[in-house]
């Protein structure tokens, strides 16, 4: 029996009878363990295992756990006080109805906007700096482009300005290759930082969205600000495992001191005062790790990533103002098949009109300059009365309260030679009548 798995058994051994010599001994030993430990596990695929060994060689492997959690727990407190179930979340297609209760509202201020369409493909994106590599590649089946982050690579969107204190940011996510040989170090860490610097050490907050498949870890949350005495650091377990094999939008909220992370329409991070000094958070920095895209093929990819200003309650907004006109309803490419991911704006534009129900509302369609004037026209139209449909058949509204009509690219707000004007071309309008 080699070295390695001598200690792995051992190790288990001990934790499993709970004699509290021996587990005091072998915690010691754990961190040296470490690694032969996850090699002996990365190997043994399709091997009988039994269920406790599992358990207790997983709370050891657990990244960033550092003793602020009970191993094993089915239910893991976070530093709030709430707690973050361990069960599998759910997969499978993404729906509108699945979508109907998700609360991601996106700003209304673009900032940054890259689907790496003005990219040639094998190419470092043009928007981006990094201390590594990386290429714009595409995916088979999947339409568009995407940005493939090499492994232990810093990456850095240049925004050409710093974040405000209220700002949302969202992006598409596929991690490709995944199998029970990704192992517990394989991450994106998303961070918010101090400077546009190629560095981590700096006051910064970040999230490290787990890839591992063998077990189920979840989403590391930490906070690193200089002299905060009471740092947010935890593991937020749940098992994400199925969900990494598909497309995945990533969705982020920040409003001052909270932060909020939604994994398609679930909400899995919610910390009140996870930015303990908002002044310091500057600039978005992507980070991979234990990625092996030469011997397993794996990749972690990201595209149509959107950074907008936000912190405008469009409820409020649509009220007082009796207009509001957003770009963060999103649909299919020429087509009028809303995004579900878009349903947070929709359910608020539903909420003012439960409201009060003597508001009427016209639902107006505008598209960027791509296509022709006719073809515009009629994809707008299309888009506003997929709206207006979304309405009355999810949220209950009467359709004689709403009307729709598509003005095609006819009012620009911004300029459609480039990907982040078009982004803002592409937009829906809600009027009073």
């Amino acid at each position: 029996m080699k070295t390695s798995n001598k200690l792995f058994y051992c190790l288990s051994f001990a934790l499993l009878m709970g004699t509290s010599g021996e587990a005091q001994f072998f915690k010691k030993l754990a961190k040296k363990a470490e690694k032969a430990a996850e090699r002996t596990v990365e190997r043994r695929v399709e091997k009988e295992t039994t269920k406790k060994t599992d358990q207790a060689l997983d709370s050891i492997l657990e990244p960033g756990s550092g003793g602020k959690q009970t191993p094993g727990n089915e239910n893991i407190p976070n530093e709030e006080g709430s707690t973050t179930s361990g069960s599998p979340i759910s997969t499978g297609p993404q729906t509108i109805e699945i979508y109907s209760k998700f609360d991601y509202v996106p700003g209304d201020k673009p900032i940054f906007y890259d689907d790496f369409n003005d990219d040639f493909m094998g190419d470092f994106p043009s928007k981006w700096n990094t201390n590594g590599s990386g290429e714009v590649v595409t995916l088979g089946n999947i339409p568009g482009k995407w940005y493939s982050v090499a492994n232990r690579s810093l990456t850095i969107p240049n925004l050409g300005t710093t974040l405000p204190e209220d700002f949302t940011m969202e992006f598409d996510l596929k991690v490709t290759n995944l199998t029970r040989n990704t192992g517990s170090g394989a991450i994106l860490g998303i961070y918010l930082s101090e400077t546009d610097g190629l560095t981590t050490n700096e006051n910064n907050v970040f999230a490290n969205l787990n890839f591992c498949q063998y077990i189920a870890i979840g989403v590391r949350v930490d906070n690193n600000f200089r002299g905060d005495p009471a740092p947010i650091e935890n593991t937020l377990q749940q098992d994400f495992r199925e969900l990494y094999k598909d497309v995945v939008h990533v969705s982020i909220a920040v409003n001052k001191n909270r932060y909020r992370l939604w994994l398609n329409e679930n909400k899995v991070v919610d910390l009140p005062q996870f930015i303990v000094s908002p002044e310091l958070i500057n600039y978005v920095k992507f980070y991979v790790n234990g990625i092996d895209k030469q011997k397993r093929q794996e990749q972690v990819l990201i595209s149509k990533l959107k950074i907008s200003e936000g912190g405008v309650d469009l409820r409020r907004k649509l009220m007082s103002e009796g207009k509001i006109s957003t770009n963060g309803i999103l649909f299919n490419s020429g087509s009028a098949d809303i995004l579900p991911q878009s349903m947070g704006i929709i359910r608020q534009i539903s909420q003012v009109l439960n409201q009060d129900s003597s508001i009427s509302l016209n639902i107006v369609g505008h598209t960027d300059s791509d296509g022709s004037d006719e073809s515009n026209i009629t994809l707008s139209k299309n888009r506003a009365e997929a709206v207006k449909n979304a309405l009355v058949s999810v949220y209950g509204i009467s359709a004689d309260r709403l009307t729709s009509e598509g003005k095609g690219e006819m009012e620009p707000v911004a300029d459609n030679t480039m990907a982040q004007g078009k982004a803002q071309n592409r937009r829906v309008e809600f009027i009073k009548k």
